[in-house]
């Protein structure tokens, strides 16, 4: 026996409301096929709980980015006997943050004295186009920062003497850099593990297994970029070290001052009198402050003088050994 909420029927004005879709959507919807076409009763067209069902999904799906061309082949699978939640249960598996990081927000006068005590409202708008810093709607006062650990870096960065502009410039570079490096991540991924999802609408077995191998590769890519990226900046930073202390050693002065007169050596001891040995006196070699700021940062200020030490050894050797070894004959 049927009930009354099921004979329930909607004039489309009032489907709209109910639905919070526009009478226009609706009537376009039906016309490309999202939505079945309504019951006609005398003049008037009628529509059901079937249809406000639909337009509710067809929200869900437009809210998830999904175009209405993709969003008519899921309704299509899914009025086949095709699954839909598994599909969407895919959907909110990739939407969900690829980081265990949470936003924080800041005020304006903690935000002006994390930088120095200056307000900068150029950095603050070119953070705010990067997604660094997002307005709280109603204060002009406040900022979301999405990732806390990235303004920590920038604030960081600021405080050893990197100018604004030229951190801004550089999460630029970088951000096109790593949004490189995620897209080939990501067409490796698909084309050895994701591609056999593709071709069809999945069913919820086959999405729960495509949400399962996601879960397990997430964290794959930032784990691969870490270790490469302290690969390359061990290498890197150890050439660039050593060549700033070669370029430093060979702008040094070589001349060593006279060294004093010892009081109880004589000046001018007789002649044929042989000279007593002099001590060898160690020559001060000025180092630019840029050098001396790098080395500390790589190893520390208590193992500055043993770093310039050690380097200044291996490139003194390095030299020794390149001056010795014969050269081919042209």
């Amino acid at each position: 026996m049927s009930t009354a909420a099921e004979q329930r029927t909607y004039r489309i004005e009032d489907l709209s409301r109910l639905s919070g879709t526009t009478v226009r959507n609706i009537r376009a919807y039906t016309d490309r096929g999202l939505l079945p076409k309504p019951e006609r009763r005398g003049r008037a067209n009628v529509y059901g709980d079937t249809h406000l069902a639909r337009l509710r999904q067809i929200a869900d799906l437009l809210e998830r980015g999904y175009t209405l061309a993709s969003i008519k082949e899921l309704l299509a699978a899914w009025d086949a006997g095709t699954g839909l939640g598994g599909v969407l249960g895919l959907v909110d598996e990739v939407d969900r943050p690829w980081s265990d990081e949470r936003p924080a927000r800041i005020g304006r006068p903690e935000l002006t004295a994390a930088f120095g005590g200056r307000t900068d409202l150029t950095a603050i708008e070119e953070a705010i186009a990067f997604g660094v810093l997002e307005p709280v709607p109603g204060s002009e006062d406040e900022f979301l920062v999405p990732s806390p650990r990235e303004l920590a870096v920038a604030v960081e960065l600021h405080a050893a003497g990197v100018p604004l502009p030229a951190i801004t410039g550089h999460l630029g570079e970088l951000r096109g850099q790593v949004e490189h490096i995620s897209e080939r991540f990501l067409e490796f991924t698909t084309e050895y593990v994701f591609e056999r999802f593709l071709h069809h609408p999945p069913t919820d077995a086959e999405a729960a297994e495509a949400a399962g191998l996601i879960r397990r590769l997430r964290p794959l890519a930032q784990q691969i970029v870490d270790a490469e990226l302290a690969r390359a900046m061990r290498s890197r930073a150890t050439d660039h070290i050593r060549r700033h202390l070669g370029e430093a050693l060979l702008s040094a002065p070589t001349a060593a001052p006279a060294p004093p007169a010892e009081p109880d050596r004589p000046e001018n001891p007789p002649a044929g009198a042989p000279r007593p040995p002099e001590a060898a006196l160690p020559v001060p070699v000025p180092l630019p402050p840029a050098t001396v700021a790098a080395v500390r940062a790589l190893v520390g200020q208590d193992h500055v003088a043993a770093f310039v030490t050690a380097a200044t050894d291996r490139e003194v050797a390095t030299r020794r050994l390149t001056a010795l070894t014969p050269r081919d004959p042209q």
